[in-house]
């Protein structure tokens, strides 16, 4: 009979040194297969502007496109972080092999129908794509409640927004709607998250690195001033996606960006410039307050779109590239250094996501802006798949023998 350390049938879930590399961790699959369809359904998307190729037609391929970035691509990221982060919290076995396999294929599942609404029809591949977001919500609720972890019940809040927002998307659109207000929600609620999940993981690793560097600056730990950015954030996300442009909703905006930008300096974020696989979640986060003010800026004029992507682009895609970026070494025995081609990645996410906004405030230029635009979008996330896919498939962490 083999034992544990020879990585015999009887290791822990997630633990086994058997069976498929890919599949013995949540971070693994979601984040490659998020990387994949990050570029598929751009580069889709790209075919029907410029080619006029057919996409979901019966859906409506803008709709398509907008779900497919909120409710498509950005959950396979956050499951994969959710599926290695609550064991890290709770201290539970990871899920792996077939149940894991299950998830993966359900939120492929969802992405097929979407694809394909025209062929199976707009209800059914409704059902199929709402079923996967609650599957992780009640999934994430029971290894929270199982650890009692009740403090990480708030980050089980925003995936429950997130699914509450995916159904609404999909109302709005059978019933002919604009699904305007869906979006703003399903963003707020990613952003929520960013405010929340960075202000528990920025000063923490800032201050391992400050610490690794015999340097004393460490930055201020989570207190109270950051539950109340959260609260004032949480409360100018709500009032923006109920009443965008309002004076209200304008006001809350740039209180919650004045909040934020005081976490970003008491976290001491630019003195992690060496490093840039720290240094860019600092830089991600900034495009929270960034986001914030737009909003503000929105109540005088500023088209919708351009905080849209702001938010989307900046504050949620630049952080989960650079948060899938980290977990992939770290997870997989690596150094947390990032190459010269992250570093590249970094940049050219950066850069498209100061460059969208901008086709709404420069019209004669928007075909153009947007070409640019998606073309960096596949480059960032084609080197991340390019560099990381055989970590993910192939390496496991090696064994720690005491």
């Amino acid at each position: 009979m083999q034992n544990k350390k020879d990585g015999g049938a009887h290791a822990p879930r997630g633990m086994s040194r058997e069976g498929i590399v890919i599949f013995s961790y949540g971070f693994r699959p979601f984040f490659l297969a998020a990387a994949i369809w990050a570029i598929v359904s751009i580069d889709l998307w790209a075919a029907f502007l410029t080619l006029g190729i057919p996409l979901a037609t019966e859906y409506g391929a803008l709709y398509w496109h907008a779900h497919e970035m909120l409710f498509g691509f950005a959950p396979a990221i956050l499951a994969g972080f959710l599926l290695t982060a609550i064991p890290n919290w709770t201290g539970r076995l990871p899920i792996s092999g077939r149940p894991l396999i299950s998830l993966l294929s359900l939120w492929t599942a969802g992405r097929l129908a979407m694809l394909a609404s025209s062929l199976v029809g707009v209800i059914p591949a409704v059902i199929i794509d709402s079923a996967f977001l609650p599957a992780m919500l009640i999934l994430s609720t029971r290894e929270v409640v199982a650890g009692r972890k009740w403090a990480d019940l708030k980050v089980i809040a925003g995936l429950a927004v997130l699914s509450l927002a995916n159904i609404l998307f999909h109302l709005q659109v059978v019933k002919a709607g604009h699904p305007e207000l869906a979006i703003r929600l399903g963003l707020g609620a990613y952003v929520l998250l960013v405010t929340i999940v960075g202000g528990r993981i920025l000063p923490s690793f800032t201050r391992n690195w400050i610490n690794q560097s015999g340097r004393t600056d460490f930055p201020v730990p989570y207190n109270r001033f950051d539950a109340a950015s959260i609260i004032v954030g949480a409360v100018s996300l709500t009032v923006w996606a109920v009443w965008p442009g309002a004076w209200a909703s304008g006001i809350l905006g740039f209180a919650a960006a004045v909040f934020n930008v005081v976490r970003l300096v008491r976290w001491r974020g630019w003195t992690t410039w060496p490093e840039p696989i720290l240094f860019v979640l600092h830089v991600a986060f900034a495009f929270v307050p960034l986001g914030f003010a737009a909003t503000a800026l929105q109540a005088v004029g500023l088209p919708e779109l351009a905080v849209l992507h702001i938010f989307a682009i900046g504050s949620i895609s630049l952080t989960m590239l650079a948060v899938m970026t980290r977990a992939s070494r770290g997870h997989t025995g690596r150094k947390l250094k990032s190459s010269r081609v992250t570093n590249l990645s970094y940049v050219i996410l950066l850069v498209v996501a100061f460059v969208r906004p901008m086709a709404e405030l420069f019209p004669d230029y928007s075909v153009a802006i947007l070409m640019m635009a998606l073309l960096g979008w596949t480059a960032a996330f084609g080197l991340f798949a390019i560099e990381h896919a055989p970590m993910l498939c192939f390496g496991r962490k090696p064994l720690t023998v005491r």
